[in-house]
């Protein structure tokens, strides 16, 4: 389990782009499972959507994508100097909303790793219904000075 101390160790991303809170569980190399509170202060519900506040699915996505970063850069000895980028997105669904006082559980199993790059099987998950689902292409590059 990762605390949002060791997160903020591991991913350059900060408020309000920072959608991960906790990892429960990993597997190193294989499955991680992450965990995002999704509260009402959230900056995004101001504009999607006044008086029926809905998660947009790109965040969730990205969430899950984050979650798929700290599963790799958490024991990449040169972290500091690495960014992982979006490749692609594929066959992504969106099963119901996802609202404030949500508790969203991202678990994302790696399908394949090459290289610089890895895909990655993510399902994120609402008092257990499935919410989203997705393939995520992710590319490690250098970080820019």
């Amino acid at each position: 389990m990762l605390t949002i101390q060791e997160i903020l160790k591991l991913l350059p991303h900060r408020y309000p782009m920072l959608l991960v809170d906790r990892i429960l569980e990993i597997e190193q190399g294989k499955r991680i499972v992450g965990l995002k509170n999704v509260t009402a202060n959230e900056q995004f519900f101001q504009g999607h959507f006044p008086g029926a506040p809905v998660m947009p699915g790109v965040l969730i996505v990205e969430a899950m994508a984050q979650c798929g970063a700290v599963l790799f850069l958490r024991d990449l000895p040169d972290r500091d100097t690495k960014l992982f980028l979006f490749g692609g997105v594929d066959k992504a669904r969106f099963r119901r909303p996802v609202v404030p006082g949500d508790q969203m559980i991202m678990e994302l199993t790696v399908l394949q790793k090459r290289g610089s790059s890895v895909r990655l099987r993510g399902e994120a998950r609402v008092d257990g219904a499935l919410v989203a689902e997705a393939d995520l292409l992710s590319v490690m590059t250098e970080r820019p000075e």
